[in-house]
């Protein structure tokens, strides 16, 4: 049940501009952090590979001028899971959400250690997209940035340990 607002559409390309995912979520609100969004269960996403139905109802936090989203997912999806990304880019009325996925993500399983996914992808699409050096630089930096923080624990890790809750509170 998601108490709230105005719907958003989540665009996210990969570099060369194909689509990588695309659904509508629903602005819960915003704070310290960013943006939060919520989807629910079983909302359609377009994507890369064909269209599907969302498994698990989430939040996903847009902060501002960051080079990464974050999902945070109900029992039993991931916990956290974090894509490096560009800066995501809203449009005038906040109504589109844009960004490029630079397929490093890092992942915190329910109950289970931070890891990070997808180096072979980043490895593979760094050649055949042509990342520019200043692009590969700030995605491992980013990379490294959220896993570390990822692992803590209490205020040292928020966003990433408990705020998130409330937020997926709306949205569950």
């Amino acid at each position: 049940m998601i108490t709230e607002s105005a719907s958003v559409l989540v665009d996210i390309r990969k570099y060369d501009g194909t689509l990588s995912a695309q659904w509508t979520a629903a602005r819960l609100g915003e704070d310290e952090h960013g943006v939060w969004l919520g989807t629910a269960q079983g909302v359609p996403v377009n994507s890369d590979m064909g269209s599907r139905t969302g498994r698990y109802a989430y939040v996903m936090l847009i902060p501002r001028g960051q080079w990464w989203t974050a999902t945070f997912c109900a029992d039993p999806g991931p916990e956290m899971y974090c894509d490096v990304c560009t800066v995501p880019e809203w449009n005038a009325d906040e109504t589109v959400l844009r960004t490029v996925d630079l397929d490093l993500d890092v992942v915190r399983p329910r109950g289970g250690e931070v890891h990070i996914e997808d180096e072979d992808e980043f490895a593979e699409h760094r050649v055949s997209y042509g990342y520019p050096d200043s692009v590969v630089a700030k995605a491992r930096e980013t990379c490294e940035w959220l896993a570390e923080v990822g692992r803590r624990e209490g205020e040292a890790g928020e966003p990433f340990t408990s705020t998130y809750r409330h937020w997926l509170g709306l949205v569950e």
